[in-house]
């Protein structure tokens, strides 16, 4: 399966200021590595998620989302999936967080993981099948369509890894510190911030000139109070279950 790529060394500055590990999401992420004690993470960008208790080694082909990695994480290698710099078992486990939508084959990326990777593979992210449950796809149609053709579906995944498979849901905290899309299902303000924006790679999938006849669409809502009849509710849901997937593969 084959997808086109967003651009991280032009559109990636500051992505690192809005996508911060959420403690809550990360506790998902590692307790699915098990036992692990080498783990690789793929498309690494900032390191997000990286435990801190393990050895990482992080592999990210941009060049702006390596610079905004903490000082407190190992530099990352310059790779990619597709061709993982690593001899056969030479992880005990290997991550991909909201990472794999973005290569452009993914079959490849997944097949090389399992090829590193001694015990298991974690995947995170969005189950395209689900994406219509959050309400911007009311708002934001433009916006879930590209993601829908970017993302795999879970059974491309659990297919691609092979063997035994757990896939589970990952509810998101109101005051969820990432900002991908959920996050923001009781603080829809947020996206009228084009920072916020700019750190959520799907805009960059919608034709130009769009971008901000969407936004306008849900600004309307909110200064006439109709989003707020229709979700308001949300505002003071402490989590969201949506498509939001853990997906773990062991060899």
């Amino acid at each position: 399966m084959e997808r086109s790529s967003f651009n991280y060394d032009r559109h990636g500055k500051g992505y690192a200021r809005f996508r911060r590990a959420d403690p809550r999401i990360a506790a998902f992420v590692h307790e699915a590595l098990g036992a692990a004690k080498t783990v690789l993470n793929v498309g690494a960008g900032a390191g997000s998620y990286e435990p801190e208790d393990r050895y990482v080694l992080a592999l990210e082909p941009s060049a702006v989302m390596r610079a905004q990695r903490s000082g407190l994480r190992a530099p990352a290698v310059i790779g990619s999936a597709g061709s993982i710099p690593l001899d056969d078992n030479a992880v005990d486990a290997s991550m991909a967080i909201l990472s794999v939508h973005h290569w452009p084959d993914m079959a490849a990326g997944l097949n090389e993981m399992r090829r590193v990777s001694r015990d298991r593979v974690i995947i995170v992210t969005f189950d395209p099948d689900l994406l219509n449950d959050f309400w911007n796809t009311e708002y934001f149609p433009e916006v879930v369509e590209a993601e829908k053709r970017r993302y795999p579906t879970i059974h491309f995944l659990t297919d691609a890894l092979g063997g035994r498979c757990d896939v589970q849901s990952i509810p998101v905290p109101l005051d969820c510190a990432d900002g991908f899309q959920e996050a923001f299902y009781g603080r829809p303000e947020a996206f009228l911030d084009p920072e916020v924006r700019k750190a959520q790679s799907a805009w960059g999938f919608i034709p130009q000139g769009m971008e901000p006849v969407i936004v306008k669409r849900l600004a309307d809502d909110l200064a006439s109070g109709e989003w707020d009849r229709k979700f308001g509710h949300l505002r003071e849901q402490p989590s969201f279950t949506c498509a939001f997937k853990l997906v773990v593969g062991y060899q």
